[in-house]
């Protein structure tokens, strides 16, 4: 099994390596500054008691505050949530935001859970932590199975611990309790941006481009609206039932209908069903992989025939396969890039929360689009200057940032 959190060092030490990064901050950014644990218990509805693993992962903070989701899921380990805080902290670096790295997991499966229990869990999660946490300390949001009503009580119980509003202290809220417009779509849409950008770089038509999205999720299933509507054939995708292929494209707005109705996306009119693993290996222009890490393996990678690869999901390649990727010339658009549109509009909320105004959905998109563009221009121009692959470059343009501010800091 791979651990997500040495394929984060090793995406440090190639970085590092290009730029001759100083080795003292090499040496820094090998380990979170802390990571906090806890056991959360709470009374189930049938009047027993069960206990849920906790993290919260801290990893720099020289840019800003600790900003990165709180996830549940029966896999979480304390690898993982390690990883993506340091992932987090390259993702705000590369698009420039004032901010750093953390994550939250709890291991539980929330769909056994009933509505209250949940409530419970969500609201135990912030009495662990409550003390790290906070506006200008550190800033969850939304992960893997948890959702804005999951942030509101959050909010809730952190406001009634401290005894005053502070709703930038967590963000991906409900538009009622200070969230931000376009967060709903805000990963995906900041993925179309980066992706249309590298578009043009490739000289490809929309018209004339076929795309399989693996996983039909919040990411996913934006991803697939928005390419559609911008002229691209969405050939296949998927959800953790398996996947479906339809050769003239899919109708996604019926099939979102589908998977609203049925729960999957499987057996949608006509497709035809297939696997996740062979979803990948299809022979389609650009392949979307937005569901869970390490999907596309140093096993799989040398069958990917994609010309472009987008990640919307967290760590899908592992570094052995980044390897081959590049070797067949297949241009990856790494994660940290693609799907920074989510933490970037959560930065957007932090902003509206504390000065007390609210933008609209035309404002966020503009700023979102100008940053998400900038991104691009500034890892696509360190690729060119190292001659290396964009993944090395976003950490190199992120890596150069996080840096320059713990060197200002002494």
């Amino acid at each position: 099994m791979n651990n997500p959190f040495e394929n984060a060092l090793t995406q440090l030490q190639r970085a590092a390596s290009v730029m001759n990064l100083d080795s003292k901050i090499h040496e820094k950014l090998q380990s979170p500054k802390k990571v906090h644990t806890a056991d959360i218990t709470i009374t189930m509805d049938n009047g027993s008691t069960k206990t849920f693993p906790a993290w919260r992962s801290q990893y720099n903070d020289a840019l800003g505050p600790f900003k990165g989701g709180i996830r549940y899921h029966p896999g979480v380990t304390e690898d993982e949530v390690k990883a993506l805080s340091f992932w987090m902290t390259m993702k705000c670096a590369v698009v420039g935001l004032p901010l750093g790295g953390g994550k939250g997991g709890v291991i539980v499966n929330p769909k056994e859970l009933s509505e209250t229990e949940l409530e419970q869990l969500s609201r135990g999660y912030v009495r662990a932590f409550y003390q790290h946490l906070g506006p200008t300390k550190d800033v969850p949001a939304p992960d893997v199975y948890t959702n804005g009503q999951i942030m509101a009580w959050m909010l809730d119980e952190y406001e009634k611990l401290v005894g005053k509003h502070a709703p930038g202290m967590i963000t991906g809220k409900p538009l009622s309790l200070g969230g931000s417009r376009g967060r709903d779509k805000a990963t995906a849409q900041g993925g179309v941006f980066v992706l249309l950008e590298t578009v043009k770089k490739m000289e490809m038509n929309p018209a004339e481009t076929t795309v399989a999205i693996q996983g039909f999720g919040n990411a996913g299933a934006h991803m697939a609206e928005l390419l559609s509507a911008a002229g691209f054939k969405i050939v296949a995708t998927s959800d953790s039932k398996g996947a479906i292929v339809y050769d003239s494209g899919l109708d996604i707005v019926a099939l979102t209908e589908y998977k609203e109705k049925t729960g999957s996306v499987i057996n949608f009119n006509g497709a035809q069903t297939i696997t996740n693993e062979e979803l990948l290996t299809m022979a389609v222009d650009i392949l979307v992989p937005a569901a869970l890490e390490n999907q596309i393996t140093a096993d799989n990678a040398g069958n990917i025939k994609a010309k472009m690869i987008v990640e919307l999901a967290n760590g899908p390649t592992t570094p052995e396969a980044d390897e081959i990727l590049f070797k067949n010339n297949i241009v990856v658009v790494p994660d940290i890039l693609a799907n920074a549109g989510g933490v970037t509009v959560s930065y957007f909320e932090q902003v509206q929360n504390a000065s007390n105004y609210y933008w609209t959905d035309e404002e966020v998109m503009e700023k979102l689009k100008k940053i998400m563009i900038a991104g691009f221009e500034g890892v696509w121009s360190t690729k060119e200057k190292y001659t290396i692959d964009l993944r090395t470059a976003a950490f190199v343009t992120a890596l150069e940032r996080v840096s320059a501010a713990m060197k200002a800091r002494g």
